[in-house]
């Protein structure tokens, strides 16, 4: 006997007389279905947070070297002194407030988002009662990586500026993210904030490699080991985010070479050199050859373990505290 649904009051028809004359409910999602949904936005959040408190000084470093030549720091140790000696400890976190807010948001978005593929990619890619495969965690780390760079790239423009004013307060182009986002919106409109965009879209494909090692060393933690998943999660995370740099960073460079671009016009900053993605690559090999793109690795590569093993624990230890599992 095939099944029929029988008709409530309210025009639902969650009640079905299945084979054998048995009344089944089908029911509707429940609130911790929907919980689910929400619970890796709102754990990205404190991601954002440890990220950026933790990684911000290796990240001006990083992206002082990666927009001067060797006349201006010797290597990150002398761009760290210099940036102590004539700016102190607030040089260090000059730009931090738009990364602030912007990890915030963007590791919730990111995070959120790649909760969300995962979850996609098991029920319509691998639809079996198995763990994703690590390749799936991969694919669903690059569109995550896809997704959050429309978020990413005008707070990575705004903060890249902001990071390689050097000269005094009153001298500076821009003073501060509101302001500089301003400038440019009123000078080269939505388009001059997006500056970049395409060279982060690549660079965040990338995170292909984060995300597929970062469950391969979690499963090979659990198996080998009997360490607790904050512990595991404090590793996997610092170690899959170093295999990501690693594979990312040349990419890293070239974005950061068009962020700092001069875009001219109105604006006033300068004369722009690089119209394209491909113009900025070959700069950076005619000016330093293979080397060049690894200017300001070791402050990069350094920070990566800190910072982003902090921030998974805070993203798993805040998924596993939410209800709705």
């Amino acid at each position: 006997m095939s099944s029929s649904s029988v008709g409530h009051p309210n025009g639902a028809s969650n009640l079905r007389i299945s084979n054998g004359n048995v009344p089944t409910v089908d029911h509707p999602p429940t609130k911790d279905a929907n919980k689910r949904k929400y619970k890796g936005f709102v754990a990205g959040v404190f991601s954002g947070i440890a990220k950026l408190s933790v990684g911000h000084p290796f990240d001006t470093v990083k992206v002082r070297l990666q927009t001067t030549t060797n006349a201006h720091f010797n290597g990150p140790l002398d761009c760290l002194l210099q940036t102590l000696r004539k700016e102190g400890v607030p040089g260090l976190y000059k730009g931090a407030t738009p990364p602030l807010i912007g990890w915030m948001m963007m590791d919730s978005l990111m995070l959120g988002s790649l909760t969300q593929y995962r979850r996609l990619l098991s029920t319509h890619v691998y639809p079996s009662n198995a763990p994703l495969p690590s390749l799936g965690h991969a694919i669903a780390g690059t569109f995550a990586g896809w997704t959050v760079s429309f978020l990413a790239a005008p707070i990575e423009h705004v903060k890249a500026r902001l990071q390689i004013q050097y000269k005094a307060k009153g001298q500076r182009l821009y003073t501060g993210p509101i302001h500089c986002s301003s400038r440019i919106l009123s000078a080269h409109g939505i388009q001059g904030l997006y500056h970049g965009l395409t060279a982060t879209l690549l660079f965040r494909t990338f995170f292909f490699f984060w995300w597929g090692s970062y469950d391969i060393i979690s499963k090979l933690f659990r198996r080998r080991t009997s360490l607790s998943e904050p512990v595991i999660n404090f590793w996997a995370g610092g170690l899959s985010a170093q295999i990501f740099w690693i594979t990312s960073y040349p990419s890293d460079v070239i974005k950061q070479r068009i962020m700092t671009d001069p875009l001219g016009g109105a604006l006033n900053d300068g004369t722009k050199k690089f119209r394209t993605w491909r113009e900025a690559n070959r700069a950076v090999w005619r000016e330093n050859g293979f080397r060049g793109y690894w200017r300001g690795f070791l402050p990069c590569f350094l920070r990566a373990f800190p910072a982003n093993a902090m921030a998974l624990v805070a993203f798993e230890g805040v998924m596993r505290a939410l209800p709705g599992e």
